[in-house]
């Protein structure tokens, strides 16, 4: 089992930025796919960005790109979030996810079915 803790969520005003983090206990998350997805109140759970477990291989969503960049320490058993140009529409509770990463089928990893471990989500609010 692999449990997930997300911090760093707050409020922010619009164009500021945040960084959040996912610490990882029970395994070493260093063969494991991690992700962010992030919900919004009334809106269904999106897809935020991913990360292969070596580093190497980076999705976004176009909503974020070039503003988030996510980021991993397998030392630490921690992946992060930065946030920069944060805006309203930004504002969500956002989840960290963790799968093994099998095969060379990287789409997958957009889709918050193939993660069998999440965390409880941190919120993060951006003020206008």
């Amino acid at each position: 089992q692999v449990h997930l803790v997300e911090s760093g969520g707050g409020l922010v005003q619009a164009g500021g930025s945040l960084r959040l983090s996912c610490a990882a206990s029970g395994r070493t998350i260093r063969n494991y796919a991690m992700g962010w997805f992030r919900q919004a109140p009334g809106k269904e759970r999106e897809f935020v960005a991913a990360i292969s477990w070596s580093g190497g291989t980076r999705t976004y969503a176009d909503s974020v790109k070039g503003r988030f960049t996510i980021s991993r320490d397998n030392a630490k058993n921690t992946v992060y979030l930065h946030m920069n140009s944060l805006k309203p529409e930004d504002t969500a509770v956002y989840y960290c996810a963790a799968a093994q990463q099998y095969g060379s089928n990287w789409s997958a990893y957009s889709n918050w079915s193939a993660y069998p471990y999440r965390g409880q989500g941190t919120q993060v609010t951006v003020s206008s």
